[in-house]
């Protein structure tokens, strides 16, 4: 018997009983191989069990780039071999790997992967030909952290990638059954992964999934492979459909906590409560801010946690001058929903204003939406009605007099999709009355800063801290659209401080503060 290559082979498996003993077999050469199990219920383990080169370790699925970077770990060499369950190693491919410069690391080596279907080598529908990396040194190379669609990541400019001519045995799948059973399963992998990172719905599943039937069919020539080939076009074609499908739908499963600023108005936080009430898509919670209302503010809340139909939480603290920060931060502490949107007690929400915000929701972003000015006399007039809640219309001329103000108003999500320009630094038109972020991303930076006493640039430092911490701006405009309600403008006495506390912040580059929402976090 040869003497062992000196290289481990990294193996995931799971109820891999049909082909493991074959596949490992051809391993045999090798003097270590990883199996990696994520909870195999059939003769997978025992199997393993037989061969002496093999070292059983288990796990719990975490995603197949992680599971690839975990069963590297255990490895005793730093040349890694990582091959499935069903492949199975040749003669040809064997002879190349065992001649390899094994002194040089900065090396990736690829090999040609040869898919069976019911057994038969299929040469199409995008499986032909399939060029795999698969040797690497994990002192050089690792997989990303991908749940499905996972590849190497690595210093292009100094790592070599090296095509080997010979070619593995790929049992892929042994019928219908398989393919159905592993589109079910990436597809969903997949939509976990990109879930609010992309956006996805029923007609790019659809125009997705007729045109990879096209593509697999036709110009990948699966029709040359008479009824396996139109089995496996569709299947490719369904796969396309259902992630896209299934990512629609997670997309839309997004939890909303509603943020709500307010401060001694019970009037216009009634009209903001009953505008959330007359909302197309209700939010998964409602948060009140209160800092430091009378008596009235908090019957008013009373009264409507009554009625509501989801969960209206009050966080209040005493009335000790204008400390905004700080009660965001408690607001923010009762917030049990993944998405926060933040609004001011005085912001009525046009009836899609939630819907809005959660198809603008995406990872890596905060939104900021604008809003549409009432006058004081609009303001009193609206008040003024019975149920405090009607449409407005953009064409009234008492919302605003310039032409593009009223424009504002209209809600038309397709010029949203025009204009939409992702910002990565820009302090222009920052305001928290109308803005939305991921709460994990705000705990990262520890809320809003309590230093700031009295008004503004409050928004402002939290947005550069945003910033700084990688987190880049996406602006909403023919959507989210809220009604903001006169008050008259909040005295200016403790700018100059605030300001200095925003310059610190854009000086230091800082991404956290000292004084912010995890002092109220249980």
């Amino acid at each position: 018997m040869k003497e062992r290559i000196s290289i481990s082979v990294t193996m995931l498996v799971k109820n891999s009983e049909k082909y493991l003993e074959r596949v490992l077999k051809s391993y045999q050469d090798f003097d270590e191989i990883i199996v990696l199990d994520n909870g195999s219920t059939d003769a997978t383990i025992s199997i393993a069990e037989k061969f002496d080169n093999v070292k059983v370790f288990k796990s719990e699925f975490i995603g197949f780039g992680p599971l690839k970077n975990l069963a590297a770990s255990h490895a005793t060499y730093d040349w890694i071999l990582n091959m499935d369950s069903d492949e199975v190693m040749t003669a040809e491919l064997l002879h190349c790997i065992r001649n390899i410069d094994f002194a040089n690391k900065k090396v990736i080596y690829s090999m040609l992967c040869l898919n069976h279907y019911r057994g038969r080598i299929i040469k199409a529908c995008g499986w032909y030909p399939n060029i795999v990396r698969r040797l690497y040194n994990k002192a050089e190379v690792t997989f990303d952290n991908k749940q499905v669609h996972e590849s190497l990541q690595f210093n292009a400019s100094e790592v070599k990638i090296v095509e080997f001519p010979a070619y593995y045995l790929h049992y892929s799948f042994d019928g219908a059954d398989d393919l159905i059973r592993k589109l079910q399963h990436y597809t969903s992998l997949y939509a976990e992964q990109m879930k609010y990172r992309k956006e996805a719905s029923v007609w790019k599943g659809f125009t997705h999934g007729f045109f990879g039937f096209v593509k697999h069919y036709f110009l990948k020539k699966g029709m040359f492979y008479g009824g396996d080939g139109f089995v496996i076009a569709s299947a490719n074609a369904m796969g396309s459909y259902y992630k896209y499908v299934k990512l629609a739908e997670a997309n839309q499963k997004l939890k909303v906590s509603l943020l709500i600023t307010t401060y001694n108005r019970v009037d216009a936080l009634e009209a903001v409560l009953v505008s959330v009430l007359h909302q197309e898509k209700l939010p998964y919670e409602v948060v009140v801010a209160d800092d430091g209302s009378r008596e009235d503010t908090i019957e008013l809340v009373k009264k409507y946690q009554e009625i509501f139909p989801i969960p209206l939480r009050h966080a209040w603290q005493e009335d000790d001058g204008f400390r905004l920060s700080e009660s965001r931060n408690r607001g923010l502490a009762l917030c049990t929903g993944e998405y926060i949107v933040m609004i001011d007690g005085d912001m009525v929400l046009h009836p899609q204003f939630v819907i809005d915000h959660i198809k603008n929701a995406k990872r890596g972003f905060f939104v900021q939406g604008g809003r549409v000015m009432f006058n004081e006399k609009k303001t009193k007039e609206y008040l003024s009605t019975p149920d405090k809640y009607k449409r407005v219309h953009w064409f009234q001329p008492n919302i605003e007099t310039r032409f593009e103000k009223r424009l504002s108003a209209c809600h038309l999500p397709f010029l949203n999709k025009l204009q939409q320009k992702d910002i990565t630094y820009s302090h222009k038109a920052i305001r928290g009355c109308n803005m939305a972020f991921f709460l994990d991303d705000v705990i990262a930076i520890n809320g809003f800063n309590s230093d700031f006493v009295g008004w503004g640039r409050e928004d402002s430092e939290f947005v550069e801290r945003m910033f700084n911490y990688g987190i880049k701006r996406h602006n909403v405009k023919f959507m989210a659209i809220a009604y903001h309600l006169y008050h008259k403008e909040e005295e200016r006495a403790s700018l100059p401080k605030n300001d200095q506390l925003l310059k610190e912040a854009i000086a230091n580059k800082l991404n956290y503060c000292e004084n912010g929402v995890k002092r109220f976090l249980g």
